[in-house]
């Protein structure tokens, strides 16, 4: 399953489908899911990580073999940090979960202060989960899912894979590819200074993305040597996810509504080879920052977006993240449906923000081969809800044993000494022939840098 779906994200990147014979694949066992996640999991990993094999080889370097552990690429797609002494912060807040409505379920995602205070304002009720239980049993889910999104939150009422199939979103994001590209300029960009054990150093990747798909495909490119540096407004704050996805980076903050940060930002980007933004759309433009702008202020400037539900349709611009896509395209109902359950079973991590992740840093590399070998310039546009129509399409998940338990093997030899204590780290679950991912920064808070190149 791995190999088949690898050729369909290979396919997305259009390079030479005679690659994939450079992979192989080792790690044994499944993720417990009704749809085939280890395979997307080591699929993803594996797309990304020969990707840089091709730049490797475009920048004239030798080819080389790329193996993909299946069971540590499942085990990313976790929690690849365990802390040593200390704890990692809640990943949810004491209200985000599903409920039952008079007609079905609902997700509400209300990590971020302002979208629970957006669910509560509509519920009418504490920030308690039996307040809210109680209160959501009243309401039909598209009545409330409507309500929620008008007043600016995040929620998914549960549909079925039939019911997306003919919702004018689904047959949207049916018709997208997995990677849009697009070709912007043939304008000459500056060299790097890669080597073939860092093919990406002298990189600059500007990083306005949040949880989790964009962080991960950030946290990849900074593997291999590039620079990133990830920017967030004043108060922004996920404490559940940083220690998991700001490795390698540096961290800073940013008000884009005082000019003296508009400054800074401006210069950031304008010297910028590649930028990787998970805004939702437009909202660049209203900063004044939308796709003319950034095409002019900086030609060859690799542009690449993420969003929830796809690049087209009712819902283009729709808040949402992983757990909620779960719910609109059918996969949590699916998983209800398997086990016979009573209540939603979506996939065992978060495996569409992770996938995507892989195949947002695929793209980028894909991008700079372009560059390269053609000197063309490329956007690319990638979303949740069509990397999981990537899974749903896929044949189902065949009985497998189950993934062995972790062992001392599973972790880097040394510990990452993190600003909130020591941690182990997972190794990497590709291995690039003579090309070694590490991070020689260690995980970080957010604001802990200063916004400079």
């Amino acid at each position: 399953m791995s190999d088949r779906l690898l050729r369909a994200a290979w396919s997305a990147l259009d390079l030479p489908i005679t690659a994939i014979d450079a992979v192989r694949w080792t790690g044994e066992g499944e993720l417990p899911s009704y749809f085939p996640t280890t395979g997307l999991a080591a699929a993803s990993v594996a797309a990304a990580a020969l990707a840089v094999r091709e730049l490797i080889t475009a920048q004239g370097g030798a080819p080389a073999s790329v193996t993909v552990d299946q069971r540590l690429a499942s085990m990313w797609f976790s929690w690849s940090i365990h802390p040593v002494g200390w704890e990692r912060p809640p990943l949810w807040d004491a209200v985000a979960g599903d409920y039952a409505t008079a007609d079905g379920w609902i997700r509400l995602h209300t990590n971020a202060p302002h979208h629970r205070t957006a669910a509560l304002a509509v519920l009418g009720c504490a920030a308690e989960r039996e307040a809210v239980a109680q209160a959501v049993s009243a309401w039909r889910g598209q009545e409330l899912e409507d309500a929620i999104i008008a007043q600016s939150g995040c929620a998914a009422m549960m549909r079925s894979m039939a019911e997306w199939n003919t919702h004018p979103q689904g047959q949207s994001v049916a018709n997208e590819p997995l990677i849009a590209f697009s070709e912007t300029s043939l304008a000459v960009a500056r060299p790097w200074a890669w080597t073939s054990d860092r093919p990406l150093a002298g990189l600059k990747v500007l990083d306005l993305t949040r949880v989790l798909a964009g962080p991960v495909a950030t946290r990849f490119l900074a593997g291999y040597g590039a620079d990133v540096l990830r920017i967030d407004p004043p108060t922004w704050s996920e404490p559940g996810v940083i220690p998991e996805v700001t490795l390698g980076k540096r961290c800073a903050r940013l008000d884009l509504t005082r000019p003296e940060d508009r400054a800074i930002f401006e210069s950031l980007l304008a010297q910028a080879d590649i930028l990787v933004h998970g805004y939702r759309p437009a909202a660049l433009e209203r900063l004044g920052y939308g796709e003319q702008y950034r095409r002019q202020l900086n030609p060859t400037l690799i542009d690449v977006a993420l969003n929830a539900y796809g690049w087209t349709g009712p819902w283009f611009g729709r808040r949402g993240f992983d757990s909620l896509v779960q719910m609109s395209s059918g996969i949590a109902h699916h998983g209800m449906q398997q086990q016979g359950a009573d209540k939603p079973v979506p996939l065992p991590v978060q495996a569409l923000d992770h996938a995507t992740g892989y195949l947002i840093a695929a793209a980028v590399v894909r991008a700079l081969i372009a560059r390269v070998n053609q000197g063309r310039t490329l956007q690319a546009r990638l979303s949740l809800a069509r990397t999981a129509k990537l899974l749903i399409d896929a044949p189902a998940a065949r009985p497998a044993p189950a993934l062995a338990a972790t062992s001392d093997a599973d972790y880097a030899p040394q510990l990452e000494q993190t600003e909130w204590g020591p941690a182990r780290r997972y190794r990497s679950p590709a291995i690039i022939e003579g090309t070694p991912m590490h991070w020689p920064r260690p995980a970080s808070s957010l604001g802990s840098a200063t916004a400079s190149w």
